[in-house]
């Protein structure tokens, strides 16, 4: 017997319903995002629960006979905190830690029992710390004392030297949420180079105003850094590109997934190791070695070099950015390319409602 019209569907199970509900599809997505949460738990904890100095450049100025035996025994500190290597001068000194060759350097007086310590805040102020309480210690045990000068200081508006870290953070997300609002409104796939185009050249203006607008407010408006405005608008406008493309390039490849990848990248491997609460000698081995190559990273350092080193031992950090921006680029007009490739050469489909005569016609994407 025929249902009547407007008669109640029956009742379906709780599978039947569940199976509804939660596709396959959405399934995997949710083991995605559980995984993500575990990785970023891993990153976050791993990197930052327990800082210990490692290979940190220092610089040491001693008369030769003073200098031949301290700088192995401070190279051969338990854990091994230190490089050390020996300098002509304080000078000299003074300027390879402003050029970022050193991170710190120790001027032994030959005719008295206080020494300098120089260090730079505005590199970081917990490397800086971790430096003024390592060598106090060592002082102390030859029964001398340190006086410490902070060469590139910190601004007083700059809280543990963390805005630099903050605002490379922000930049990074603005580029990560404007291609994933991109792929979310029209497709995670560019249908055919022109639409790829489109969209870079929309990440370029979102770039160009994103970066603007974090300078001004960390310069101008709350006085958090110093440093060229200008300069810092280049740099979070390639930041933010540098992002915006990468995540581009991954939704290309890998459709809506590349989100996910992009925030593996930025968010849990690239924050945490970026080098911010802190910097690279202090984490441990694996972070360390990907915080420079990463966006976060390579952005922090350049930001720190712009605020308080005047842009020196920033011009690597800006080749990594570069390579992101580029490779970005071009991963995501190949992938545009290859796709419009591969949809013409799909078989036209025949439409007997509209051909009636059995002739096809290529429906246009």
């Amino acid at each position: 017997m025929s249902r009547t019209a407007g008669a109640a569907p029956p009742d379906r199970s709780f599978l039947a319903e569940l199976k509804d509900a939660v596709t396959p599809r959405a399934t995997a997505l949710v083991i995605g995002v559980i995984a993500l949460q575990l990785l970023f738990i891993a990153s976050y904890v791993g990197a930052l629960h327990h800082p210990r100095p490692r290979d940190i450049a220092f610089g040491v100025v001693a008369p030769q006979p003073a200098a031949d035996r301290t700088v192995p025994r401070l190279d051969q500190l338990a854990g091994h905190p230190l490089s050390p290597r020996t300098v002509p001068d304080a000078r000299t000194a003074r300027t390879r830690i402003l050029h970022r060759d050193l991170d710190g350097a120790l001027v032994v007086d030959p005719r008295g029992t206080t020494d300098t310590l120089l260090v730079a805040t505005g590199g970081g102020t917990a490397l800086a710390t971790t430096l003024k309480n390592l060598v106090t210690g060592l002082e102390a045990a030859q029964h001398r004392t340190v006086r410490v000068v902070d060469v590139a200081p910190a601004s007083a508006g700059d809280f543990n030297g963390l805005s630099s870290f903050y605002l490379v953070v922000g930049w990074c997300v603005g580029g990560y949420l404007c291609a994933s609002a991109l792929a979310v409104s029209t497709g995670a796939r560019p249908a055919n180079p022109r639409r790829a185009v489109i969209r870079l050249s929309v990440m370029a203006l979102v770039a160009a105003a994103g970066g603007l607008g974090g300078a001004l407010i960390v310069g101008p408006a709350l006085d958090a850094l110093p440093g060229s405005v200008y300069a810092l608008w280049g740099l979070g406008a390639l930041i933010t590109f540098a992002v915006g493309a990468a995540t581009l390039a991954l939704q290309g490849v890998f459709g809506i997934v590349g989100i996910g990848l992009a925030i593996l990248l930025v968010v849990i491997a690239g924050n945490p190791s970026a080098g911010g609460a802190f910097p690279f000698p202090l984490l441990p081995p694996f972070w360390s070695t990907i915080g420079p190559a990463l966006p976060p990273g390579a952005g922090t350092w350049a930001a720190r070099s712009i605020a308080y080193f005047q842009g020196n031992g920033g011009t690597g950090a800006l080749w990594v950015l570069a390579g992101w921006a580029l490779g970005g680029i071009a991963v995501t007009l190949l992938m545009a390319t290859l796709r419009a490739r591969a949809r013409g050469r799909v078989p036209p489909r025949t439409d007997p409602a509209r051909d009636p005569g059995g002739l096809s016609r290529s429906e246009s994407p």
